[in-house]
């Protein structure tokens, strides 16, 4: 007989972030700018995953997010998942899609683009290359991997 953990506590109401890769659950916690958040916030990391080995997992009480921020996760985490928690059941469950465009929240690697001396927000363009995403500065066109962009 196997006797199963509840390793994290059943939310009530709320979003639950699944399948962030472990080494990313911090930048998740940034991209979607949580940390001003009052909503209980539940974080797991490392725990195991059937597919990943690894994964983190965030859920955020009475906090539900509009697409386009939820979009942002996918730079990072294109496979996680979101389940919308109601009543302490899932009432929806979304799949990210890849922003074609970042704006002001990943930084361009070239020392001598305009966005690293000037006092102007940064804007990429996604490019997709099978599951590896890399970003296009609008002003200087460098090619950064998001592991070095964000």
């Amino acid at each position: 007989m196997s006797h199963k953990e509840l390793v994290v506590s059943a939310l009530e109401n709320g979003t639950v972030l699944d399948h962030i890769p472990a080494e990313y659950v911090y930048k998740a916690l940034d991209l979607l700018d949580l940390k001003d958040v009052e909503s209980q916030i539940t974080i797991g990391i490392n725990l195991a995953s059937k597919l990943h080995g690894k994964k983190g997992i965030i859920k955020i009480a009475d906090k539900f997010f509009e697409d386009e921020d939820l979009n942002k996760l996918a730079l990072i985490a294109p496979k996680a998942t979101v389940n919308i928690i109601r009543d302490f059941k899932v009432v929806e469950k979304k799949t990210l899609e890849t922003p074609e465009e970042v704006v002001g929240i990943a930084r361009c690697k070239n020392p001598k683009c305009v966005t690293n001396h000037q006092p102007i927000k940064t804007k990429f363009t996604t490019i997709q290359n099978n599951d590896k995403i890399s970003l296009k500065c609008h002003y200087c066109e460098k090619i950064s991997s998001i592991k070095h962009a964000l």
